[in-house]
């Protein structure tokens, strides 16, 4: 049953039904795979209870196994890794926009079809500049790949609500711990620009993060002159004091508006100058003033070394390039399990593309999962 699936990634084939019909009528395939080619092949739902029913530590297991085997004879050294994340969209009518549904995208009600799959976002750049937001059900598979061959090296499945930087430290833990790499550089885009991430590879691993500043994890709204905080009406912001959040452990200085906490300053102004919403809605602005240094003074953004190092993270999107061309992102199971083992088998039939091509002394086919196949097969 392993042993078909792995065939219908290198085949290709989009649904399991493909797969009985080849088994049936190849009896040299179904003989090859270890089935009886003078009985009928397993049934579209036994494929699928496999898939269900499967631990999905086995698969992990074989998958680790391929990894380590291109670790030992030299095809991968995982000394420059790049991170990232695909979705899969869970084959539901809520995600079928042709279906008329109420409350398509409602995050509290799951799909009967799925309970398993959250609601995540897809972001889709229709033309240069121009971003679009969409939405579905499904699931996110986590990649750490390897730079220098486009290899992954460790991946893991999450529901799709499950953010890319709640995953990312322990899948370059998992990796490093079972594999024993020796990182050195470690490549995302501004979604991993998280202070814990980049202590955690810059103290830790003592490696460089080439991971860009995500302007969005900025304060916006106020300014700093001469050492003091301006709010957006350009009024000098009351200072309230020290404080340091446990979620972050970082010591901030608190700024607040002037008008609800300086009595001087209410004495000149009734109400916001600006009419600003959080006076209405709150106690008006409140502005947080780091107080020591953070990990990214460390990084150099401007350099030349961290640009020309950043371009080379479009390696992961290649890889997830190769993965979706054996029908990873398009799954026909449902369920959290049947899922992942899915996306996990579709990593296998990569990296056994990549581990024969380089036993055979064809190392530079080993990425070539469409063209390389066929001669394989025969």
């Amino acid at each position: 049953m392993f042993k078909s699936l792995i065939y219908k990634s290198l085949r290709r084939f989009p649904y399991l039904t493909d797969l009985s019909f080849e088994l049936n009528n190849n009896p040299s395939v179904s003989k090859a795979l270890g089935f009886n080619p003078l009985k009928p092949a397993p049934s579209t739902e036994r494929f699928s209870s496999f898939l269900h029913d499967t631990e999905h530590h086995e698969i992990i297991s074989i998958r680790q196994q391929l990894v380590q085997e291109l670790i030992n004879v030299g095809a991968v050294s995982g000394n420059s890794i790049a991170i990232d994340s695909c979705p899969i969209v869970a084959l539901l009518k809520e995600n079928n926009l042709k279906t008329s549904i109420a409350d398509r995208f409602d995050k509290t009600k799951k799909p009967a079809g799925d309970p398993d799959a959250r609601l995540g976002v897809l972001i889709h750049f229709p033309s240069p500049f121009k971003k679009e937001v969409r939405y579905f059900w499904g699931y996110r598979n986590h990649v750490i790949n390897d730079i220098d061959t486009e290899l992954p090296i460790w991946e893991v499945t999450k529901p799709a609500n499950v953010s890319d930087i709640n995953v990312a430290k322990n899948l370059i833990q998992e990796a490093c711990s079972v594999f024993n790499l020796n990182i050195q550089w470690v490549m995302g885009d501004a979604a991993y620009d998280s202070e814990d991430l980049l202590k955690f590879i810059i103290n830790d691993l003592n490696a460089l993060a080439i991971i860009p500043h995500n302007p969005r994890r900025e304060s916006k709204g106020h300014q700093i002159k001469d050492g003091k905080v301006i709010c957006e009406a350009n009024l000098q912001m009351y200072r309230k004091g020290k404080m340091c959040p446990k979620k972050t452990g970082i010591l901030y200085c608190q700024y607040t508006c002037p008008i609800v906490y300086d009595k001087q300053t209410r004495y000149q102004h009734i109400t916001c100058p600006i009419m600003h919403p959080k006076f209405f809605k709150g106690k008006g602005c409140n502005v947080l003033v780091r107080m020591e240094p953070s990990i990214r003074s460390e990084i150099g953004y401007d350099t030349q070394e961290f640009k020309e190092l950043y371009k080379k993270r479009t390696s992961v999107e290649r890889v997830f390039s190769r993965l979706l061309a054996i029908a990873m992102q398009h799954p026909t199971v449902r369920g959290y399990n049947a899922n992942r083992n899915h996306a996990t088998i579709a990593h296998i039939s990569v990296l056994l593309v990549a581990l024969t091509a380089f036993q055979t002394g064809q190392q530079d086919k080993m990425r070539f999962v469409k063209s390389f196949v066929p001669n394989f097969l025969t």
